[in-house]
């Protein structure tokens, strides 16, 4: 390769770094104080998955996908999970236009880049089970037709852990096609004192939220970002120290259902992310432990412990390879 073309690679290289670090700032300013939440939404971006929000109301969790949205200028939607709402409600449907005597589409909410579903657990199994196919394949079939979604389509889905009158549970197989679940939590007094200055300035000068603010991270590079990641090297024994990993919970005793190989994959995309965004081009053991609480939780329940103890149990029960 020429010095030329090595540096217009670097320049390239250096440009969706600076980007990304840029939307990071950005959504640091709209969640103050969960650096570490934000560091594994991006993650979850980039590994083109899907996210699910364990938490109480009123800690963020809309304003930030709203600010995801914002800063990759994707189209957002947003559906409010009740009981009477139907799989049509998300996904479209077909009616027929007496004009043109021939039926005619109406796309759902589904058909957008990022969609929040608000309360997941609060419709029916009927109705959740419209997302399956859309999450792992991003498409959806309706009258027998495949109708392609958005390259980025991301779910950022939403569940309160405390109320559960009126509530379904999410089935195994709903919750294998998540890539992650988290949890913000309260912010620090600090945090929560500067939270209020900055809505108090807000309001005084008229403007709530960035929602006026240009895409920092536009979809075109976004979607370049995220084959970058997929091509981040993953080394044999990390491979395989990550199957071994997967191989522990399926013979646990006290997990009623061990990691898919669905949920490796995902487990390794996340890996090669977090190696993504601390600046290397492959992935080490912290890539892997890093991002193991996230990525288990939601697929290593119920259990008689937290699931959180347990991955951290069974991090050390595997031994770490020794890098080649």
């Amino acid at each position: 390769m020429s010095h030329a073309a090595v540096q217009k690679t670097s320049d390239s290289h250096d440009e969706y770094h600076f980007a990304l670090d840029q939307l990071r700032q950005r959504l640091n300013a709209t969640l103050v104080g969960k650096s570490d939440v934000i560091e594994l939404v991006l993650v979850c971006l980039l590994a083109r998955g899907h996210l699910l929000f364990d938490d109480l109301p009123g800690l963020g969790k809309t304003t930030l996908a709203k600010a995801i949205a914002n800063g990759i200028g994707a189209k957002f939607s947003r559906v409010q999970c009740t009981p009477d709402l139907l799989p049509a409600d998300i996904t479209g449907f077909n009616v027929f236009n007496q004009k043109d005597r021939e039926f005619e589409f109406r796309p759902g909410p589904l058909f957008a880049d990022i969609l929040l579903t608000d309360e997941i657990n609060r419709t029916t199994p009927r109705t959740q089970s419209a997302l399956f196919e859309a999450m792992a394949e991003r498409q959806v079939t309706i009258d027998s037709q495949s109708l392609p979604l958005s390259p980025s389509f991301f779910v950022i889905a939403t569940q309160n852990p405390v109320e559960s009158h009126g509530a379904y549970p999410l089935p195994e197989a709903q919750l294998d096609r998540f890539t992650m679940r988290l949890s913000i939590g309260y912010p620090d007094r600090a945090f929560e004192v500067l939270m209020l200055d900055r809505n108090i300035e807000g309001q005084a000068a008229g403007t709530s939220n960035a929602s006026g603010e240009p895409a920092i991270l536009p979809l075109a590079m976004l979607s370049e970002l995220q084959h970058q990641v997929a091509a981040i090297a993953v080394h044999e024994n990390l491979r395989g120290y990550l199957i071994d990993l997967c191989r522990v919970t399926r013979q646990h005793r006290d997990v009623p259902m061990g990691i898919s190989p669905r949920g490796a994959i995902t487990w390794m995309r996340c890996a090669q992310a977090s190696a993504y965004l601390s600046g290397r081009r492959f992935v080490i053991p912290d890539d892997i432990q890093r991002v193991a609480p996230a990525v288990l939780s939601l697929r290593l329940s119920p259990f008689s412990e937290k699931p959180e103890a347990f991955v951290q149990k069974l991090l050390q029960a595997v031994p770490v390879p020794i890098s080649p």
